[in-house]
Order: C-alpha cells, then structure tokens, then sequence
C-alpha cells in the first residue's frame, strides 16, 4: 500500500498523474543507460557504468528524501538524482562526455567518470549555500563501500544539531536534527570491511541513517554465494535488529520490483529515522542489471539461459508497467506513448549535450588550423605543417589533447623561424586556459584558504610558567572549544581519560559527551565521521590514537576527503581537522614516521608536522579559521616536556606552509621537522664547539611546503645541504629534496651534493636501543654533517673513519 501525506488529500487522478510521473523518470533514466552505453561503445565517451535495473526502488527513496537530507551513495543511482530534480538528461550525457564546465556537468566538470554524483554545497566562491533549502548528495566515489565513512558523518550531524544546546536548532545546516543520512550500496560491495565497520557505528550512535543494498545478486560477474554468507545481508545481520530491551536497527527488506511496497517500505523507513533517530536497513532484492556490470563487458558470459530470462521478467520497468495496467492507472498503449516520447526526449537531449561539448573545442580546433597555415606559408617545412593542419582539420569531433600534440610539435619544426614566438604564445595561453579545468581546486580558492591566516605568535607574561607540554594542548583546546560551539573532538579514549596524553584532560566533563566524545577502535569510520560532520558546517576533529594508526584510514583519506573539492570543482568541502601523534617512542606499531607514503596519498590534505605543543595548539588555531582539511601529527615523546604557557590561548596562530629558522649558521643548512629537530640541534651544538656552524630549518609542514622559499635563501648562504628525515631511505627525504631542489631551483647554490640522512629501511625495534639503532641519532647527524665537511675541507676536517 502507497503511504500518501494525509496533510494533502490525493484524489485518484492525481495519485494517477503522480505514478505517471514516477514512470516516465524511470523510463527515462533507462533509456539514458541504453544511450548512454552506445555512446561508449561507438567511441564519444570513455566508459560508461549505469543505473538500469535499480530504477523503480531509486523513485521510492526519493519520494521519502527532504530538502536537507544528504545521500552518500553508489554509482548508479542516476534514477534518484533525476527523480530529486538534481540531474538532467542533457547533464547525464554531458557527464558521460566529460565535460569540463560545471554549468554543463555540475556533479564535477568532467572529472569523474558517469555515475558519480553531487550537489553544489558552495557556491562559485567557496561559501555555504543553506543546505536545507535543497536535496543534497555528498559528492560519490567509486572505491567500492568507500561512501560508507562519511555516510556516518553526515548522519551523525543530525543528532549533534538536535542534542547540543549551544548549537542553534535551525540554521544553514540543519532543522533540529531532521535531517537523514541516506545511503546506498551493491549487494557485492557489502563485502568490504567499511561497509560492517560503518553499520556497526552506525548503531552504536543511534544516529538517523537509511541504508539501501541494492541486491542484484552479483558483483560484476561474481556471483553472491561468493561474496556472502547465506548469500543474503539482511539475513547475517538480523542480530543488529533493535528490540525491547535493546537499541540497535530496523531491519526491512522489499522485492525490488515492487512499486508499491517499495515506496510504502521508504516511507516507513523513513519516519523512523526522521523522529527517532534509528538507523535502518533496507535489503532491496530480486534487482537486475540489464546491460550487465558496465560497458567493458557482457552479462551473458556469467549469467546462464534461466537467469536472464527471469531477468526479461522481473525487471523493474515491467513490473511496473503491468502493475500500472492492472491498477487502471495507464493502459499498455499510453504507457507505450510515454515510452515513444521519452526515447525522442533523451536522444534529443544527447544531441545537445554532445554538441555543447564538442563546439568548443571545434572552435579552438579551426583556430589553430588557421594559424598553422599562416606559419606554414613562410616556414621552409610547409610540406609537413600543412600535413600536421590538414590531419587536424580532418578530425571531426576532436579533443583537446589532438591540439596540443599537434601545435607542440609544429612547433619542434619552426625554431628560429618567425612564427615561433607566435605558436609558442598560443600554446601557452591555450594550456593556461585549459589546464585549470582539469587541475583547479585541489585546495580550497575561497578567501578562507589556509594561507590567508596571518601569524600570530603565543604571548608570555611575568606569570607565564613553564608546565607540561600537554596543558599548552589542553587549555588551548578549552579555549577553542568555548571560542567554537560548532567544535567538537572524538576519537580513541578522547572523551573520559581526556586522551591517551591528558591532552583533553577534563573537557568531556565540560562540554559534554557529544562534543568531546569516545570512539571505538575503528580509524576509518573516525575518518568518515568527520568528513560527515564537516560537510555539514561543524568542525569536527577527529583523532587517530597513533600515526601508525592512520593506516587503517588512509583510504578514506586519499580516495575521499582529499578528492573532494577537486572532484566537485569547488563545491563541497569538508574542513576536518585529523589529530594524532608520532615519531619517536618504542617500537614497531607506535613509533613509525611512514611520511612519505602520508604526503604522497592525500594530496588534497594539508599535512602539519610541529616540533612542540605550543606549534601544534597554533596550528588548530589557524585551522579552524580556515576551510580545508589537515593532518596534524603531534610529537609522542613531548607531551611531559616543559612549555611555557601562552596567555593568548585560542588566539596565537602557527603560520602553514611557513618554516622557521631554528638557528643561524653559515657551513651547512640542515632541514627536518618534529621530534627529530631536537637531536639536530643537540649535534648542532657539539659541532659548534668544533667550528662547524650549522643553519637549523624546522619545515613546520611538509604540505604546503616552504612557500616563501627560505630555505633556498639559507642555501645562497651556506651552499650545502641535509635533510635529516626519521622517515625510511626514500620517503619524505626524497620530497623534501624534490622540493628545494625541483621546485626552489637550490641546486643553483649547491657546491657539494645535497644529501638525506634517514631512518633504516625497517620499521623501528622497540626499546631505546631500538630506536637508536633504527632511526638518526645525534651522533648520526654529527658524524654525517662532519663527513660532509670534511669532503669540503679535508685539512681541517680530516676523517673519522
């Protein structure tokens, strides 16, 4: 039975009209995923993977889904987004194109495949849009179970926005917490580990999620015997199904073909995370995926005669046809019209798609074909420029890259003749105006940008004592957490112990257990409940207990919240602040420093490395003026040495991207960062006394890096470098000498090889001696500085060795 709003009495040519209305968008989606493959498949686009097949149950969840309400899903649910009002045909194929202009494809201009889609959180400069006003969809990825994380987040917002007092009850972001987390998965993909881990959470927190699994039996061509016990997901969770006496899920399942069960089962579903804040799961069965898993292959070479059959009888656009007839709703021949209709509809549709696509670049094509042919009527290789020209010209839909090829190299034929400087100059201005729509927004644009924030440096007065490196952390975070109502922190014993290092030592008891709060061991899901909450205007900090843990979460991080304002060309953000500590402890789980394999992963991430507590609380301080994510890496071997106390506490800002010069000197320049600075400058000291005088450079942050370059500055004094890393041979050391060398051109003032002194190529043994024998010592960097000397200065420095 269809659940109709009882506020809007429905007569029965309305409630015709209604289902009318429901069958041409699923008719019409189909139709895109017939197109759609064809495209693909005669060359106009790359790739293609489709909805068809999960339509019908797509139209249900979408009749439940309010403005406010955020999806976090799969990539074939373009039935939902057209059924919202946030896809059209024309922005559908536009999307299969690629194209590069979000006014085209808004779900990320072109830099996704088809599939993935999004809704604008931001507009055109950075700043929040009011998310309750529309239907919203977190930007989608296609590591599979990869939304899970966040979907988490998203929900769990509802529930901060309703429970904490200091928030207001309605504002950009949330109506008293009404808001649901919708989420949407294949059955296959329920395999992976963030899929258990995110529902697990999920019913820890209580929090107003609707899980859908669309269950066609198969993952790609893998059947579901292989991918899950009974090979039924509703059927192995049923112990997270809520009673009487204790909280848990809803539980429901529905045929997928089923108009009416289907919308009357998301209407329940609905109702009860809406008011109750209860997660539900709806296991949607007996789908089918008509053109198979995507267009790289055929269902017919894994499913058998009898599956495919019953696959031609159950898909959901019959089933709901012959409902319809069988409901007076439509007879077979209006049905059959609508279906006419929409066929013209969407091919009339993809033409103006792909001709919005390819008139551009047609212009720029005969551009250039008029200027090669002006070069080529002076150039002694006319010959081969007009062949370069004609080919082009004889390209009848061409891409950019064909332009450049060419342009690039006619211009290898054309040095020292006049039209050099002219296709030297359009080739410049061409990738200047095209590179940005394929690499803009990796960082945030917006005048809230990390490098907008100005230092401010920690105050001291006559009462300024010196404590306990972990209070500097601790009462900065009560100052912000007072500063910031829309602040709150979880993670690994964050909330009652304050922290493994008392570095929230009483703000659970403060503020409350929903904004400084404990969380299961389960890194990823930490990761996507922030991702979530920050999406939704809080600014959460999520803690990961130690940097080695961080792996368990580098996932969520490189593929998801690193991506995203990329992949949304600027319009989703999410500023999550990432807490954890590292370096130098005991042992092979606590003490690793794997920084180059970190910096290399989340590019997209700011990563902040500070020496001391007082760096790191600037750093939060800075952050939370700003709108980007960042990774903050506190020192694990400085929370009980002494600091003094600023008086400026939630006010002093660490500057990011900026290093400091720790000491002057005019020998060697040495680089390095956290725990490790201080053996260098204990080595610093002892060479001093031998007439060695080393220029110390802490770097701060590893991403951004050293904008004002200062550390080539260093190099034109002192023409020498080392860059002491604690990671392995290889890994940070290798970028931070990419970087000055590369990028700061330092090699100019070198006049001896630039050189790393690194951790060895394992994992550190526990112990002092462990670390001694594992990573740079003092004595290590001495004795390297020295060495280095010596090759300068051989007489005054003769060998150790």
């Amino acid at each position: 039975m269809i659940v109709q709003d009882t506020k809007a009495p429905m007569t029965f040519e309305d409630f015709k009209s209604e289902i009318l209305h429901d069958y041409k968008i699923a008719i019409t989606s189909r139709e895109c995923s017939l197109l759609g493959r064809k495209e693909v498949l005669t060359g106009k686009a790359k790739f293609g993977i489709f909805g068809d097949g999960k339509e019908v149950p797509q139209l249900a969840m979408a009749k439940a889904f309010e403005n406010g309400d955020f999806r976090s899903g799969y990539y074939r649910d373009q039935t939902f987004m057209m059924a919202i009002g946030q896809l059209t045909i024309q922005q559908f194929f536009a999307g299969l194109y690629g194209h590069t202009d979000l006014q085209h494809d808004p779900m990320s201009g072109g830099r996704q495949m088809g599939g993935h889609f999004a809704t604008h959180s931001l507009d055109e400069n950075g700043n929040w849009k009011d998310l309750t006003q529309q239907k919203n969809s977190s930007a989608d990825i296609s590591p599979t179970a990869g939304q899970m994380p966040r979907l988490l987040g998203l929900a769990q917002a509802s529930k901060i926005y309703r429970n904490v007092s200091v928030l207001p009850k309605k504002n950009k972001f949330s109506e008293n917490g009404n808001e649901i987390a919708w989420g949407t998965i294949g059955n296959a993909s329920t395999s992976e580990g963030l899929f258990f881990e995110t529902i697990n959470a999920a019913g820890v927190l209580q929090v107003p999620m609707v899980m859908s699994v669309w269950d066609d039996e198969y993952g790609i061509s893998v059947h579901a015997k292989y991918q899950t016990t009974k090979e039924n997901i509703s059927e192995i969770l049923k112990g997270f199904q809520r009673d009487s006496q204790n909280k848990g899920y809803e539980i429901m399942t529905v045929l997928g073909w089923d108009y009416a069960a289907l919308v009357g089962t998301y209407q329940r579903a609905a109702q009860i995370a809406r008011e109750e804040h209860i997660p539900v799961l709806i296991h949607v069965r007996e789908l089918t995926q008509p053109q198979g898993h995507s267009t790289s292959g055929s269902h017919e070479r894994y499913k058998n005669e009898e599956r495919l059959a019953w696959e031609a009888e159950y898909d959901c656009l019959v089933q709901m046809r012959l409902w319809m007839i069988a409901n007076n709703i439509a007879t077979a021949e209006e049905i059959d019209e609508i279906n006419k209709e929409t066929k013209k509809e969407v091919l009339e549709a993809k033409k103006a798609a792909w001709t919005a696509f390819v008139e551009p670049i047609k212009k720029e094509q005969q551009e250039l074909i008029s200027l090669l042919e002006s070069i080529a009527s002076s150039s002694v290789n006319r010959v081969f420029i007009q062949k370069f020209s004609n080919d082009l010209k004889e390209i009848k839909e061409p891409i950019r890259k064909d332009l450049l090829t060419t342009a690039r190299k006619v211009l290898r034929m054309i040095i020292g003749e006049s039209g050099q400087s002219q296709l030297a100059q359009w080739i410049q201005n061409y990738t200047a105006t095209i590179q940005p729509k394929f690499s803009s927004h990796l960082f945030s644009q917006s005048q809230n940008n990390v490098l907008s924030v100005q230092e401010v440096t920690p105050v001291y007065d006559a009462q300024s004592e010196e404590v306990d490196a972990r209070l500097v952390l601790r009462d900065n975070f009560d100052a912000l957490f007072s500063k910031y109502p829309e602040t709150l922190i979880f993670g690994e014993d964050s909330g009652t112990i304050g922290d493994v290092n008392q570095g929230l030592e009483g703000m659970q008891e403060k503020y409350g257990e929903l904004r400084v709060a404990d969380a299961g061991i389960r890194e990823a899901t930490i990761l996507g409940q922030g991702i979530g909450l920050a999406m939704r205007g809080l600014r959460p900090i999520a803690e990961i207990q130690y940097l080695d843990y961080l792996l368990y979460a580098i996932q969520i991080m490189s593929d998801d919240l690193a991506t995203l304002q990329y992949r949304t060309g600027g319009r989703q953000k999410a500023p999550l602040i990432i807490r954890t500590r590292g370096h130098r402890l005991e042992g092979i789980w606590h003490s690793g420093s794997p920084m180059g394999m970190i910096i290399n992963a989340i590019r997209g991430i700011h990563v902040l490395v500070p020496r001391n507590m007082t760096k790191a609380a600037g750093f939060y301080n800075t952050l939370l003026e700003t709108d980007e994510p960042a990774l903050v890496i506190e020192c694990l071997n400085g929370y009980r040495l002494k600091e003094k106390m600023p008086v400026n506490l939630g006010a002093f800002k660490t500057p990011i991207g900026v290093v400091e010069t720790l000491k002057k000197g005019t020998d060697i320049t040495v680089v390095s960062y956290g725990s490790t600075l201080r053996l260098v400058e204990q080595a610093a000291k002892e060479l001093l006394e031998i007439g060695i005088d080393c220029e110390i450079i802490d770097l701060q942050s590893l991403l951004p890096f050293d904008i004002n370059h200062d550390i080539k500055k260093s190099l034109s004094k002192t023409n020498r470098l080392l860059v002491v890393d604690e990671d392995v041979p290889g890994g940070a050391s290798a970028y931070i000498l990419q970087q000055i060398l590369d990028v700061q051109d330092g090699y100019d003032y070198l006049d001896s090889k630039p050189q790393t002194l690194a951790a060895q190529p394992h994992r550190p043994a526990y112990g002092t001696d462990g670390d001694y024998f594992s990573k740079p010592s003092a004595e290590d960097i001495y004795e390297k500085i020295y060495a280095m000397m010596h090759e300068a200065k051989p007489n005054e420095y003769p060998s150790l060795y």
